[in-house]
């Protein structure tokens, strides 16, 4: 899609309502309710975590939206697919400030030629025990993108296009850190499989421009 066209639906997108959890329950794994009951405790001291959705025009004008794959170390988020961001710091000012300072540091786009449209459904993250505020934002000049090698193995760059196309949702066997060989619905961009918290604030956004483009 043309960058122009994503622009122009900026006013609609600042002001529609949320699809929220209703959206993001299309790609929830199967397991995610069991887990948050089992971690009802749990959740009254989760951390805060801030993220990015980011578009922006590549070299030919097309609207894109960047993603990360994240280095394998021994976490629970190894090696998998996400937006930039991070944990709350006790400097940041806000959320907001948190996820564009992540995304500064994790991709190397500069908080100053981000423009952020509105926060989005927080999303709770059992495994790590954080709640994620996920944001949406744009960029009207096409970055020089630049990744932190300590903590970012790739920098992934899909189109609008791909994003939307229905064909691109599936149902993928994955092993995770309660269970093994479990069926989850998933995104397949670029090809990478995006399952989990991830698809599930994908799938929010996905909704909210299905609406409005």
């Amino acid at each position: 899609m043309d960058f122009t066209a994503f622009l122009n639906s900026i006013p609609k997108i600042k002001n529609i309502p949320l699809p929220a959890e209703l959206s993001q329950l299309k790609m929830s794994p199967p397991f995610r309710e069991a887990l948050q009951e089992q971690q009802k405790d749990a959740i009254k001291t989760a951390r805060k975590a801030a993220v990015l959705a980011l578009f922006y025009p590549d070299s030919t004008k097309m609207t894109r939206l960047v993603l990360i794959l994240r280095k394998t170390y021994r976490g629970v988020h190894s090696a998998q697919v996400g937006f930039p961001g991070g944990k709350l710091e006790e400097f940041d000012e806000s959320m907001e400030s948190a996820a564009l300072r992540e995304t500064e540091e994790e991709v190397g786009v500069s908080r100053h030629y981000v423009d952020v449209l509105r926060g989005l459904t927080q999303v709770y993250i059992p495994p790590s025990n954080f709640f994620v505020y996920p944001f949406i934002g744009y960029t009207k000049k096409t970055p020089v993108f630049s990744k932190q090698d300590e903590e970012v193995e790739e920098i992934i760059h899909v189109t609008l296009a791909d994003f939307l196309n229905p064909k691109n949702v599936i149902n993928k066997k994955v092993t995770t850190s309660y269970k093994k060989d479990v069926v989850v619905p998933a995104f397949k961009l670029n090809g990478y499989v995006v399952w989990g918290a991830t698809a599930m604030m994908l799938s929010e956004i996905k909704d909210l421009l299905n609406e409005v483009l």
